[in-house]
């Protein structure tokens, strides 16, 4: 899969691209991330990238012709694989992981994804009219840009591909990917402070676990996050400490 980046700070990306599960899978190919400087496509010897609102107001606003112009050279770098145009926006919808593995399925080999890191007040939005196809917010607070709602795209996007994770199971068992919280988990010791591994994990019945994590997922997800329990199944109770 392939990502066109258009930001003005490609240099927040570097160091977090070469890193863990993601640098490896770069360096593998499974996972390729083009970073495109919109200011490089300025139209003025100062590289000017914004200007003042028109209607007034505070801040400034992203113009349009180095946006287009950094979008222009994403599309022509390949023109023959399809893209898709993604803004990271506040307005956006939310980022949500039934949505990263749509794209899992609908992408690889077959399109890639430009990705427009917005900044300051916002961009114009004849920009977000010809070029966007879809807006994502990654929640409910602000960020100074899109550079981090961008790589956290990335990263949970490229954690569906197939060899990404070490483990092909991994993705399965994670939060959200059967719509619940993922249920606790433990390693050695089998005690700290006081504190004991559940029986039922040192039990060897594989069955019973895999039981005994479904319940803990579903009041996990009662307790912290009962607005993705389906409709009518209500709050699950909470565990005895």
């Amino acid at each position: 899969m392939e990502f066109d980046v258009l930001t003005l700070f490609p240099q927040l990306f570097t160091g977090v691209l070469k890193e863990s599960i993601l640098g490896r899978a770069i360096e593998s190919g499974i996972v390729k991330v083009n970073l495109i400087q919109i200011r490089e496509f300025a139209q003025d010897k100062h590289r000017t990238v914004d200007d003042q609102p028109y209607g007034g107001g505070p801040g400034m606003v992203m113009r349009c012709e180095p946006l287009y112009g950094a979008w222009q050279s994403a599309v022509n770098r390949n023109p023959a694989l399809p893209t898709r145009t993604i803004l990271l926006s506040p307005v956006g919808q939310p980022l949500k992981q039934g949505l990263l593995e749509r794209w899992a399925q609908e992408l690889p080999g077959k399109e890639r994804l430009i990705l427009v890191c917005g900044r300051y007040e916002g961009i114009d939005e004849r920009f977000v009219e010809e070029c966007v196809d879809e807006e994502i917010s990654l929640g409910d607070f602000v960020l100074t840009g899109g550079e981090i709602p961008a790589l956290a795209l990335i990263d949970g996007l490229m954690r569906l591909l197939p060899g990404a994770l070490g483990n092909s199971t991994s993705a399965a068992g994670e939060s959200f990917s059967e719509g619940l919280l993922e249920f606790p988990q433990y390693t050695r010791p089998p005690e700290f402070l006081g504190r004991k591994v559940p029986d039922i994990l040192l039990s060897g019945d594989h069955a019973k676990i895999a039981r005994w994590r479904r319940q803990e997922s579903l009041r996990r997800t009662g307790e912290r996050r009962p607005d993705l329990l389906p409709s009518g199944m209500g709050r699950v109770n909470s565990r005895k400490p």
